[in-house]
């Protein structure tokens, strides 16, 4: 599918995507919630865990990382660090461009891939 359009630098969620809306319970369930109940508390360690998968520090929220999936496919995970009184939270960003290299389906399917990737082998929190 991919089409070659440039980075837009425009950042949209997983909701936006063509038919997002109605698998996002399942793509959160599969690929934010097990990120935020990984690295939640230490966010540091989200940084540290992508660098070995090739990503790089972003400067959105408390914890974001870039990784680059494919060339012009950048998978941007953000946490909100929680406390005693707000949970942890997340999301996984995307250029607006993505629709023009995978399908909402393969997106999910590369989320998952990359979230299971990153919290195996840390222990729950």
């Amino acid at each position: 599918m991919a089409k070659g359009t440039p980075s837009t630098g425009i950042l949209i969620t997983y909701k936006q995507l063509p038919g997002g809306m109605d698998y996002f319970p399942a793509f959160s369930q599969r690929a934010i919630n097990p990120l935020v109940k990984r690295f939640g508390q230490t966010n540091d360690l989200l940084i540290s865990k992508t660098a070995k998968l090739g990503g790089d520090k972003a400067e959105y929220v408390d914890a974001s990382v870039t990784i680059n999936a494919f060339s012009h496919v950048p998978i941007n995970l953000v946490l909100w660090r929680g406390d005693e009184e707000v949970a942890a939270n997340g999301n996984i960003l995307f250029d607006a461009n993505i629709s023009d290299y995978l399908s909402t389906e393969d997106v999910a399917v590369l989320c998952e891939t990359i979230a299971r990737n990153l919290v195996k082998d840390i222990p729950s929190a």
